[in-house]
């Protein structure tokens, strides 16, 4: 953030060096100004949702989950595992599910069931369709379930803003939804980062 040209780091030394902020004689300009500037990078956690009736584990390790022939739009998802400080996590877990283009989830394999682990930047990308909707939760939506050493598991829930039926699903929130690029109207990839808060 700048303001009238001046950056957060110079607006800050500026007003030190005019005696209009003052600290502590136990803390120095430079602890101040990385606090200061670690507040100013830090991210809002990724809120959690609940996991559902239908989660399974071990899923395979694929980054695959749409077969050649399988009906339904494909779509591509990539992000990164962050904590709150922007860093990235490598290594974190990633599990994933959702139901097909019809709407149902598969009970008894493994069908769009995925176990990845976060690459160096702690990036993920996996391919699938876009998940129909169904009776009694009629909002597109993705699981997940991501979790890191010394950071607390997350469980939530990704969106569509587009999903004509995200204003009567109650758990819809537009801070949980995919970003797509479009091509030609139909959607191509979507991107999401997750935000993993510390352990206490």
């Amino acid at each position: 953030m700048t303001i009238d040209g001046l950056s957060r780091r110079d607006l800050l030394a500026k007003c030190a060096a005019l005696g209009s902020l003052t600290f502590a004689s136990s803390l120095l300009f430079a602890d101040v100004l990385e606090a200061w500037e670690e507040r100013e990078k830090s991210r809002k956690p990724t809120p959690w949702n609940e996991v559902g009736p239908v989660y399974k584990r071990n899923a395979p390790h694929t980054t695959h989950l749409r077969a050649p022939g399988d009906p339904g739009l494909p779509v591509t998802v990539s992000g990164q595992i962050l904590d709150t400080r922007g860093n990235a996590l490598p290594g974190a877990s990633v599990e994933i599910w959702h139901a097909d283009h019809h709407g149902r989830y598969d009970i008894d394999g493994y069908r769009y069931r995925t176990s990845l682990v976060a690459a160096d930047g702690g990036k993920y990308m996996f391919d699938s369709v876009m998940p129909g909707h169904y009776p009694s939760r009629v909002c597109q939506h993705i699981h997940y379930l991501v979790a890191a050493p010394g950071h607390k598991p997350l469980t939530t829930q990704l969106y569509f803003a587009d999903d004509p039926y995200d204003a009567t699903d109650h758990w819809f929130s537009f801070d949980r939804c995919i970003q797509f690029q479009y091509t030609d109207k139909a959607k191509t990839n979507g991107r999401f980062d997750f935000v993993l808060e510390r352990s206490p």
